[in-house]
Parts: structure tokens; sequence; C-alpha cells
């Protein structure tokens, strides 16, 4: 086994002694995370001052009280349900690695619950389904390293990748701090300042290859604007306006990839609201969800890239 530290070394070493059926030695444990005695010892005296019932015999070693738990892992059942519920929303998504990284945490918590928790969280998993669109219907997709970038958000160190470009189909180095985490729909996405462009982007990750964390940190200015970042887009792209049906309302709001920066009420029925988007041919192909309970009504590339799409369409029947 490889060196671990000395935190999670301990862990390991409680759950050990919880789950073996007889006694452990010393030389043992010593063997079995690759340290020296001495580091055991000192292992169990951390052990003892935060109140780890250690049991010694000496004829066969080290264990636990019987029944003892990890403190922090004694849930009761709403806890663990509000817990399921964000295991299953984390496994009904797409990104392969962060559905199995779920199901890792899932089988962790099992491993150390009562009979009867592990038996509720059994039927919670089973009967509990966070958006079965994504569940039932996507297939499972490689995400990109967003550990490895959260890595480098938490220790302020600048990153480097090769980057390929949606738009063009270029493929350029990229160097950037990376200020932001954000999970959006279907993919990984990262924010931070782009030393090419000297401007805040945004990186998708799954298009991202060769990610080093660099031995570079850099500093924040002022604390970070989280609501900022996500919608700079409001600073930038197309103003667009659309007049809404309100029982599209709910929806739309709750879907649209960016953030609506002005809403006026036009009569009982209807509002309009406006944003701005820089890609209009996304933003063409996701309003067309609304029907015709969405009326674009600027600017005039989006109506004719509109009208464009709904009579290939129809071409197609």
């Amino acid at each position: 086994m490889s060196r671990l530290k000395s935190s999670e070394r301990r862990l390991k070493l409680i759950l050990m002694l919880q789950e073996s059926k007889k006694k452990l030695t010393v030389n043992d444990l010593a063997e079995t995370f690759g340290v020296s005695r001495r580091t055991i010892f000192r292992d169990f005296n951390f052990l003892s001052d935060i109140n780890v019932p250690v049991t010694w015999d000496e004829y066969s070693g080290y264990g636990v009280i019987e029944g003892y738990k990890i403190p922090p892992l004694m849930f009761n059942s709403r806890e663990l349900a509000t817990i399921m519920v964000g295991l299953n929303f984390v496994k009904s998504q797409i990104d392969k690695n962060l559905v199995d990284d779920a199901k890792g945490v899932e089988l962790k918590i099992k491993n150390v619950l009562p009979d009867d928790l592990k038996e509720f969280m059994k039927s919670l998993d089973n009967r509990t389904v966070v958006d079965p669109f994504l569940h039932f219907g996507a297939e499972k997709k490689e995400g990109g390293n967003w550990y490895l970038v959260s890595s480098a958000i938490s220790q302020s160190k600048s990153i480097e990748f090769t980057y390929h470009s949606k738009k063009d189909g270029s493929v350029t180095g990229r160097k950037i701090d990376p200020y932001l985490l954000v999970f959006y729909r279907d993919h990984w996405n990262v924010i931070g300042y782009s030393h090419k462009r000297e401007a805040i982007r945004n990186f998708v990750l799954d298009r991202m290859e060769n990610v080093k964390i660099l031995d570079q940190n850099f500093k924040l200015e002022k604390e970070i604007d989280v609501e900022g970042l996500i919608f700079n887009s409001n600073e930038s792209g197309e103003k667009i306006r659309v007049v809404l049906d309100k029982s599209a309302e709910r929806p739309f709001k709750a879907n649209l990839p960016t953030k609506i920066f002005k809403e006026t009420g036009v009569d009982s029925k209807k509002i309009k609201v406006e944003f701005n988007f820089e890609n209009l041919d996304y933003i063409n192909e996701w309003l067309l969800q609304f029907g015709d309970k969405v009326e674009v009504q600027s600017p005039k590339e989006l109506i004719q890239k509109r009208k464009a799409l709904l009579k290939t369409m129809l071409k197609n029947l």
C-alpha cells in the first residue's frame, strides 16, 4: 500500500479495527500501511486522545469495543435520506467519472452503517429516481478531470492544457488561473482568467487535454463574485428579446442557460424578457422546445436563423 496522509491512514485504521474479526498486531498494521512501528503507536495515541475506545490484549493485539461506530457517520434517517437524494442526483448525470465517484461514496457509507439504516438506505436507493430522462436515457461519458481542476482551485495554482475549440475545431495551448467549477446540465466548465486572452473565459472540461497544475500561484485581487462569473455573458454577446407565454415561464426561467436582466409584463398572459447570449445557433435550437409559446423580437439575425431552421425542419417532414 502506498503511503497515506496521517489523517487518511488513521481513518482507515479505525475502519480496519471495526471490521476485522480478529485483533490486529502493530507489526501487521505497520506492514499494511508501509510505516514504522513507532508511527502505528503514535496513531493509537492519537485515537486515544480523540476518545476512540481502542482495546489491547498482549496475546492477540489491538481492536475496538464491539459496536463502536465512527461518530460522523452515525446519520439519522432524515440525514441519510438527504444524502441519498444528493447521491442519486449525481448518479443520474451523464458524466461517467462523477457517477462512479458517487457509487464509491455510497458503498463506503453502506459499509459502516448499522443494519437497520443500511436497509433503509437500500430501499431509498431502489425507489428514489432523480431526473429519469438523464438516469435512464443518457449514455454515460467521460466528463473531464474535474478533480484535478478542483485541486488547482483549492491551492490557487495556475493550470495549462490543450484545448479543442468547438467553434472552429482549432487546437491550442492554454494557461489559466482557475476560479470556479460549474456543472451545467451535462458537462463541467471551469471559469478563470485566460493568460492568452487577458480576460475571464469559460472552458468545457471534456474539450481539455493534458491538464497540468503549474507550480505557480495566482492571487485574487478581490473576493470572487460567483454569480458575476457564471453570468458574465450579461456583459457580452447579442441582446435577445423574446415575448413569452406565462404558461411556459417556469421551465423557461429554470433552464435558460444565462441570466435574464430585464423582465416586463405585456398583458395578463404574456411577458417580455431580455438577456444576452453569444451563441445564436445554440439559443435558437434551445428556444424551439417552447414552440409557439415564444416569439423572438430581436435581434434580426436570430429571427432569420429561427425561420431558416423551421424551414429546414418542414422540408424533412
